[in-house]
């Protein structure tokens, strides 16, 4: 392959084994699949990782196994004393010569990417000291004549950073501090235009590339936002059906059809959270099953409602208690704490400060008297709470999972933060999103234009908490 094939840049990543090599193609190229192991030697062949938006490559990243036999290799190109305009001539005759050779296998699989136009990325770990046996990989690196960068990563505790610095800056044009475990939109960028400084030629091929960057970001909001509005709306618009035989619907048909409609909500948030995940390229993410409740916290739970959905202060404030609120009004308004059972009108008039969760989330009708089919109906969602908490949980959701990097692969746990309605959650938003789900309890037909004027309120929304949250 010439190196004017692609106009995309490409990178090998490469260093001595088990330095973070492939966290670091995988936070960069945004891919989850890119192996990562403790053992030494886990990428034993390159592999090409291309981070590509709407069919264009932005750039392309090698994984190679790390230098084995560095000293052995640079031996052999100094016998040949040749002038520097010669010296990649060499490191294309070792190739050409050891290609049989399982000796040097790992040494030409990292070198024949660098010799077909790819910029090097060496990764050094600074959590282990610096010491003279790095220097013959790095003066080999130096034959190819590639441009090339540093990256110093810290695995450990200890921090020979240091040492590190004055060690590579004598080799490399650019030395940069990285850590893949937290890579956001900003240092995927920074890295980037640290990139197009190695080489002239690259200037435009990386401003492209970063502008290709800036438009996947966007892309993943905008799909996310989607998402959301969909789940809002179809969960409150949404109606559950309960055939029965008897006389009367009993007790058990009535605590049946309930359970029923909260599993259906329950399915409908996990199937866009999954969604969610695939958007952002997670697809190997582990999870626990209770995480996705949020460390357990069902979406229905008292815990829930406290932490994203309204106090009653909040509600009359947004004027989601306009109108007459008396009997079953209540109920579903702030329903869930035993003490509005009896004095429900007392309890909204003495203005009880906490959370209200909800046992009530929509009034069960008996439906079809006369036609002899008759069936128990809950939906569309009444309870004035549920779709801040749904959107809460949801939106928090999105910016932990854009903020998680693709090398990090142990569980996700997600911390919750009380303060995170605060965050995304002020009046002016509040009465805007009550608007809608005004309309959609009503029954009434929802607009394609109304869609799409909440999917806006949600895109903003989601927008300004993920750049928040870069550092």
């Amino acid at each position: 392959m010439s190196n004017h094939t692609h106009s995309h840049p490409k990178f090998a990543v490469v260093g001595h084994p088990n330095k973070g090599k492939s966290s670091i193609v995988s936070a960069l190229s945004m891919d989850d699949s890119v192996q990562i192991s403790d053992t030494p030697g886990t990428t034993t062949k390159k592999r090409s990782f291309p981070l590509s938006v709407d069919g264009k490559i932005v750039y392309e990243l090698f994984d190679t196994p790390g230098f084995q036999r560095a000293r052995r290799v640079l031996a052999w190109l100094e016998a040949h004393e040749v002038s520097a305009d010669k010296k990649q001539e060499v490191v294309q005759a070792f190739i050409d010569t050891h290609k049989e050779d399982e000796r040097f296998r790992d040494e030409i699989e990292l070198l024949e990417p660098i010799m077909n136009g790819a910029g090097i990325i060496y990764v050094v770990d600074a959590s282990k000291p610096y010491g003279k046996e790095y220097e013959a990989e790095m003066e080999v690196l130096r034959w190819t004549g590639q441009p090339s960068m540093a990256l110093i990563n810290k695995i450990g505790e200890s921090d020979y950073s240091k040492e590190w610095k004055k060690a590579l800056e004598q080799y490399f044009k650019m030395v940069r501090t990285f850590n893949p475990m937290q890579v956001d939109k900003a240092q995927h960028i920074s890295i980037l235009e640290s990139m197009a400084q190695l080489k002239e030629e690259w200037i435009a091929p990386v401003k492209s590339s970063i502008k290709l960057l800036e438009s996947y970001y966007d892309q993943m909001i905008d799909k996310s936002a989607y998402l959301i509005t969909r789940l809002v709306y179809e969960s409150l618009t949404f109606v559950d059906k309960l055939k029965f035989n008897t006389e009367e619907a009993s007790e058990e048909d009535r605590k049946k059809i309930e359970k029923n409609y909260k599993e259906k909500l329950r399915g409908f948030e996990k199937r866009t959270q999954e969604k969610i995940e695939h958007i952002w390229n997670h697809d190997h993410l582990e999870i626990e099953e209770n995480i996705l409740t949020f460390d357990g916290m069902d979406l229905f739970s008292e815990e829930t409602a406290s932490i994203f959905g309204l106090t009653r202060k909040e509600m009359m404030i947004t004027g989601i208690t306009s109108g007459a609120v008396t009997g079953a009004g209540i109920d579903l308004l702030f329903a869930g704490h035993t003490l509005l059972l009896g004095g429900a009108i007392g309890a909204v008039v003495g203005g009880v400060g906490a959370y209200f969760g909800f046992d009530e989330l929509s009034e069960i009708k008996v439906l079809g008297q006369n036609l002899g089919k008759r069936f128990l109906q809950m939906g569309p969602m009444e309870n004035r709470n549920f779709p801040y908490i749904l959107l809460g949980r949801n939106l928090y959701y999105t910016s932990v999972i854009s903020h998680k990097s693709h090398a990090k692969r142990e569980m996700i746990h997600i911390n919750m933060d009380s303060t995170f309605k605060d965050k995304w959650l002020d009046d002016d938003l509040k009465k805007s999103l009550e608007k809608y789900h005004k309309l959609f309890r009503s029954g009434k037909e929802v607009d394609a234009e109304a869609l799409k004027a909440y999917e806006a309120l949600i895109k903003e929304t989601l927008k300004k908490l993920i750049d928040s949250q870069e550092k």
